[in-house]
């Protein structure tokens, strides 16, 4: 386990790269469920907020069982944060996040009554980052291949 400071502006220093997540709910039988949403605030402080229609499966799946998993990946870095999430009626905040990209799934805008936000509340993650993009990733995985040493990776779990 890392520093908790530390760590946690490690994960936010990561986030700012993604702009596509996982979040991983668990339906009505009990089963992992994951929903692909966009980020809506690059900011981490250890929330996270996605615009989501109201009728998403999603919605319903964390109405049963609050406790959700957000996953991200790029090319180099990957980051899964554990929490909870909540639906939040606040329309100030809706404007202040909404974005063009947005208008393709929900056209008429936010005050489309179908339309709410999404807060993800973390209690811990873990990350593994490959500093230096996809060439120095491939030349330390080939590294690792020919001299048997362990992938030049950072892994930590950090609590939040």
């Amino acid at each position: 386990m890392t520093d908790t400071t530390d760590g946690t502006a490690k994960v936010a220093e990561l986030l700012k790269d993604f702009r596509f997540a996982m979040l991983t709910t668990v339906d009505e039988m009990g089963k992992l469920v994951a929903h692909p949403l966009t980020v809506q605030e690059r900011e981490f402080d250890g929330d996270l907020w996605f615009i989501i229609g109201r009728n998403a499966s999603a919605v319903t799946h964390i109405a049963l069982n609050p406790s959700v998993g957000v996953s991200l990946s790029s090319n180099d870095s990957w980051v899964s944060l554990s929490g909870t999430a909540d639906l939040v009626d606040d329309h100030a905040k809706l404007e202040e996040l909404w974005n063009g990209a947005v208008e393709a799934w929900f056209p008429e805008g936010p005050s489309d009554p179908n339309v709410t936000l999404l807060k993800f509340s973390a209690d811990s993650a873990e990350y593994w980052d490959s500093p230096g993009g996809k060439v120095a990733s491939l030349m330390s995985f080939v590294k690792s291949k020919v001299t048997g040493e362990t992938l030049d990776a950072d892994n930590e779990k950090v609590d939040l």
